[in-house]
């Protein structure tokens, strides 16, 4: 059983690569296809949501989006009523870029679940679920400060 988190952890990290590889032609490297998505399908959001999505802290995320700002892919607008929040949107680049990794991701979904029945996908799918809602707890608890108990 020691051996799950191994298998979640290559499995992210071959994905992320395949990612960054097949996305560098479109000037999208290191992640940062994630924070377009959730941009894409979120307009309108705001950084720290989008940091508390991906599960990073606030600096990596606010770095991503500068990249994708700088490269044309999302932009920032002041919200209407309250001058000091930037809402982050897609521009036509970024919305020309999102069904394409969308595609991507959907292959890999494909090949990452080949020989899986219907039922099995559902409850590794439901299996995961949990274990991240099991990590995200801890990790809420160390992000205030607090010590493990190993």
């Amino acid at each position: 059983m020691t051996g799950i988190l191994r298998e979640i952890g290559m499995i992210a990290r071959a994905l992320d690569s395949i990612s960054n590889i097949e996305f560098k032609e479109y000037d999208l490297t290191k992640g940062q296809y994630l924070y377009l998505v959730r941009i894409c399908e979120n307009p309108g959001i705001i950084q720290e949501k989008v940091a508390e999505m991906i599960k990073v802290d606030r600096t990596t995320a606010a770095r991503a989006i500068k990249k994708l700002e700088i490269n044309g892919f999302v932009e920032k607008k002041e919200d209407k009523e309250n001058k000091k929040i930037k809402k982050l949107f897609p521009t036509d680049k970024g919305k020309t870029v999102y069904p394409l990794i969308k595609r991507e991701h959907d292959h890999s979904n494909l090949v990452a679940l080949a020989g899986f029945s219907e039922s099995e996908a559902e409850i590794l799918e439901d299996l995961l679920q949990r274990a991240r809602k099991n990590i995200e707890k801890d990790r809420e608890y160390v992000k205030k400060g607090n010590k493990r108990q190993y």
